[in-house]
């Protein structure tokens, strides 16, 4: 899933810009879209999922915005380390256990 960037966040706002400013003249969102995604150079499926975002992030549309779904990301990222830190310190408490339990049955 490694996307690359093609357009610059300046270039994305400028275009979700033009098709807010354009919406009027059209008789939909989508021809909107059509009608300017050339002109930025994209095809119209991005330009209008950038739209969409752009409204999320404004809370015009309902969902998640980007800034939510960083921290979710962040949080997920976290709570797999610490998932992982935990099996390794169960790891290591079983194995002192029987160690200790060995060492004391020897003794």
């Amino acid at each position: 899933m490694n996307k690359s960037n093609k357009f610059s966040p300046e270039v994305r706002e400028r275009a979700v810009r033009m098709v807010q400013e354009h919406r009027g003249e059209y008789p939909s969102l989508w021809a909107a879209v059509e009608s300017i995604a050339p002109k930025i150079g994209c095809v119209p499926a991005t330009l209008l999922e950038w739209v969409k975002r752009a409204e999320v992030d404004a809370g015009a549309r309902p969902g998640t915005t980007t800034t939510e779904m960083q921290r979710i990301k962040e949080l997920e990222r976290e709570v797999k380390e610490l998932r992982r830190a935990n099996e390794i310190l169960r790891t290591a408490s079983a194995f002192f256990a029987q160690a200790e339990l060995d060492r004391k049955l020897k003794s």
